[in-house]
């Protein structure tokens, strides 16, 4: 039975049957002497000085006791709770010897014990850490490398220093033509590729905070001014690990699909006139011009040519239709790309570009607009600028300068020009028939003269929503047979739970406040399951008091279109069920819930565990047991930007109930009856702190 007591109580009951023997013992003496003495005048004295003598004994007992109980009591249970959350919960900060400096060297015992523990499982940590870090950058280098190996592929660190690069990769960058820079490993891709496309995309992606993220863009290289079409993808978290870069250069394509366009206009057009000739001929000739079979059968034949030719022409335009809805490129590295053009052939250009999307082939227009801008230096106008700007649903790019003004015939003779010797039969025209689009000169209030070419689609660049992440999520465990024991019996680590929070628009909900945010983790076979998430702002149907916005952060601007109170309890419900709910205190949260019981005709009736209590088990009662207090001895970090929020809580709060487990589990309360016993001894303490 006694067994079953705190240390500090069976103290407390040590001293306390100490103070009564020294009680019963001096009253017994004083008995003794008073009736050997055989003088009832001195009765009086006696009781006094037996009075005296108990109250003596009973206060140098009690301060003794306290003494032991500050110094010894509480410090070996302190110490106890100390190295049981080093032995099981895998906690490493350093334990504080001044704790039980009253107790010789059992204190410093313990530290170097626990010392000698967090070395030894640091070092083995550390080991397999290395090795399964080592492995799994490996793997996920070979797999980013071998899934793109068709085409150039680069790895860089994440100070952009070259640390793979395959064949086609380093020629690509250089490798083999004239002025360009052999590739090397640990040399910096901007010596090879304009910096500023691949700077924006490395930025756009750092910035999403996805692993899985991946940015297309055109970029430039420096020797060449070749144009390639390129997609980055992180390495590792938080882009630390660098990145994989796929690059496919599409200058050659673009003049070939250039070639190829030309070829198909100029035969389109040479059998449009004949067949449009034919048709007019055969239609206007005499019935007896040829005799009647002849006759049909070339009415027929130049029919089936003309129908074969506008066919031609639909599928054509449809093509072209296709292939101008499908790119879509970066108003900044089209910028950048007609800027390292240019600088290739000693013309300079400043650039000013809204963060947009741009519905249109990049190496198209930035071919055109570079020979716009030959031609305009030529003229010997000032130096040039670019600027692309959001229009309505699409934007427009404007090429300006100061100098003389270009008329509508003389840049209608630069467009019919064509765009390189290559693509001789294809002018700068059909560029901007292809995009649907025109340019046309006009001068702006400042006196500037430009070149205005407006594009149909356009959106401004935003960041893309996190995919959904497909992963695998699996435990074995519970193939085991169907579990039929009674909850009490079920072990801890085998139990089902559900760790929530929730932040509110105050502390009394019997006055009216309500839910604002409401979080859940579920743990499942002693894990916690980390696509299992229930998380969600809640409109909480009334003003949030400027108070508590200083608190948790939310407004009622946030929570303006968010769900319902009763919405998200439904839900809740849902995702809570047939788990054992746990919470940080959580008669609090629980009131908030159970007063939607009546309105949504459900229960609340899972079985409840608080980390309060379960603290107060493994550390005793006289420990502060708030979130942050816990969380320290346990050795749980809560960053400041999640502190206070329904989801950092919850985290925080599910991290401690898995380091607690194993604590329990030492003190031998391995079962949900065994804790449920226990935690019930301390439920003083949740009356106190609310």
């Amino acid at each position: 039975m006694l067994t079953r007591l705190s240390l500090r109580l069976r103290i407390f009951l040590i001293f306390a049957g100490l103070a009564g023997a020294i009680v019963v013992a001096t009253t017994l003496g004083l008995w003794l002497g008073y009736s050997r003495l055989g003088e009832p005048g001195a009765l009086q004295g006696f009781v006094q000085a037996g009075v005296l003598a108990g109250f003596a004994a009973l206060g140098l007992v009690a301060w003794v006791w306290y003494l032991f109980d500050l110094h010894v009591a509480k410090p070996i249970e302190t110490l106890a709770g100390a190295l049981r959350a080093r032995a099981h919960s895998d906690v490493t900060a350093e334990m504080d010897a001044a704790i039980a400096r009253y107790l010789g060297d059992l204190a410093p015992a313990a530290q170097a014990a626990a010392q000698s523990l967090a070395e030894t499982r640091s070092a083995l940590a550390e080991a397999v850490a290395r090795e399964t870090l080592r492995l799994g950058s490996e793997k996920a280098r070979l797999e980013a490398l071998l899934s793109d190996v068709p085409v150039g592929v680069i790895l860089c660190s994440a100070d952009h220093a070259l640390v793979f690069y395959n064949g086609p990769a380093a020629d690509i960058i250089g490798t083999g033509r004239a002025g360009g820079l052999e590739a090397g490993l640990d040399r910096k891709l901007f010596d090879y590729i304009h910096a500023a496309p691949l700077r924006h995309a490395h930025e756009r992606l750092m910035a999403t905070g996805d692993p899985d993220a991946v940015s297309d863009l055109l970029c430039t290289t420096t020797a060449g001014a070749r144009v390639l079409a390129a997609r980055m993808r992180l390495l590792g978290e938080g882009g630390d690990g660098g990145y994989v870069l796929t690059l496919r250069d599409i200058t050659a394509d673009m003049a070939a699909d250039a070639r190829r366009e030309a070829m198909l206009e100029g035969a389109l057009d040479s059998l449009r006139r004949p067949a449009a000739a034919l048709s007019t001929i055969v239609g206007v000739m005499p019935e007896d011009a040829l005799p009647a079979p002849m006759q049909a059968a070339l009415r027929e034949e130049v029919a089936r040519l003309a129908q074969a030719v506008t066919r031609f022409g639909a599928a054509r335009e449809e093509g072209q239709a296709e292939a101008a809805a499908l790119p879509q490129t970066r108003a900044s590295d089209l910028a950048e790309g007609l800027v390292a053009r240019l600088a290739t052939q000693g013309l300079i250009v400043t650039v000013e570009t809204a963060d947009l999307i741009l519905r249109c082939n990049g190496y198209e227009i930035i071919t055109v607009l570079e020979h716009l801008a030959r031609h305009l230096a030529d003229r010997a106008v000032g130096r040039l600028h670019l600027s692309i700007e959001e229009e309505d649903s699409g934007a427009t790019i404007r090429l300006s300068w100061t100098g003389p003004r270009i008329g509508v015939g003389e840049l209608d003779s630069w467009l019919a020009l064509p765009l390189s010797e290559e693509t001789a039969e294809r002018p700068a025209r059909a560029v901007l028939s292809a995009h649907a689009t025109e340019i046309w000169p006009e001068t702006a209030a400042d006196g500037r003269h430009a070149l205005c070419l407006p594009i149909r689609q356009a959106r401004r660049a935003v960041a893309r929503p996190k995919p959904v992440v497909r992963k695998v999520i699996y435990d074995f465990d519970l193939l085991s047979p169907a579990r039929t024991d009674a909850l009490a019996d079920r072990r801890l680590d085998r139990l089902t739970y559900v760790v929530f929070d929730s932040e509110t628009t105050g502390l009394n909900p019997r006055q009216g406040d309500e839910i604002v945010q409401l979080a859940a983790v579920r743990i499942v076979n002693g894990r916690r399951v980390e696509g299992e998430v229930f998380d969600t702002l809640v409109n909480p149907g009334r003003p949030i008091p400027a108070v508590s916005t200083a608190v948790h952060g939310i407004t009622d601007a946030m929570v303006a279109d968010a769900p319902r109170v009763e919405d998200v309890v439904r839900r809740f419900h849902k995702f809570a069920e047939g788990a054992v709910l746990i919470a940080h205190n959580a008669p609090f949260d629980m009131e908030f819930l159970r007063r939607q019981e009546g309105t949504l005709g459900l229960r609340f009736d899972m079985p409840v565990l608080d980390t309060v209590l379960l603290s107060a088990v493994v550390y005793g009662q006289h420990e502060v047991h708030s979130l942050d207090a816990l969380a320290h001895r346990l050795g749980i970090a809560i960053p400041e930007e999640a502190r206070h929020t329904a989801l950092g809580d919850t985290i925080a709060t599910a991290d401690a109930f898995l380091k607690l487990l194993p604590m329990l589990a030492g003190r031998g309360l391995a079962t949900f009856g065994a804790v449920l016993t226990e935690v019930r001894k301390h439920g003083r303490l949740l009356k106190d702190l609310n």
